[in-house]
């Protein structure tokens, strides 16, 4: 039992690592914690390896959230670094006013950014997303359509400015 566990647990890691930890990398644009993340992802799978149905999706969702627990970091070390006043020394140029994607999918309340990064970052399916998440498919299509008009009008805003 224990041995076909284990042999469950490496193909399924021989299978999907490297697509998650590129799935990571371009959240995260750093390799060192794409890594770590689809890592820890991959432990929290095996601690509940028994009671997960559906393993991708499992990996999927808990990356994205440990992804979005990584960029609440990054957010809260930004404005430490403002408030000391630092940031001039750090960064003397302002920033571009042309945001990435990446951010402003960062920037989308929970309950859009999720099927978003399952959607278009993980290539799933409306319906796998559906079943993930444990939404229905026409909520999913409208949350969807409902991010792509939030990311639509923050381009839009950051054009004109820069126009």
């Amino acid at each position: 039992m224990k041995r076909s566990r284990d042999t469950a647990a490496s193909e399924l890691f021989a299978a999907l690592y490297p697509r998650l930890a590129g799935w990571c990398r371009r959240l995260v644009d750093d390799d060192e914690t794409a890594h770590e993340i689809a890592s820890e992802a991959f432990t929290r799978l095996w601690a509940r390896w028994a009671k997960v149905e559906e393993p991708r999706g499992f990996l999927y969702v808990t990356a994205a959230n440990l992804v979005r627990d990584h960029w609440r970091k990054l957010e809260r070390e930004r404005r430490a670094v403002r408030r000391a006043g630092t940031e001039a020394a750090i960064r003397p140029h302002a920033e571009p006013a042309d945001p990435s994607v990446r951010l402003l999918v960062q920037s989308l309340p929970e309950r859009l950014r999720v099927p978003i990064l399952l959607h278009y970052y993980a290539d799933m399916p409306i319906r796998e997303v559906s079943e993930l998440t444990g939404r229905k498919e026409g909520t999913v299509k409208a949350d969807l359509h409902a991010a792509r008009e939030l990311l639509r009008g923050h381009l839009r805003r950051s054009l004109d400015h820069t126009l």
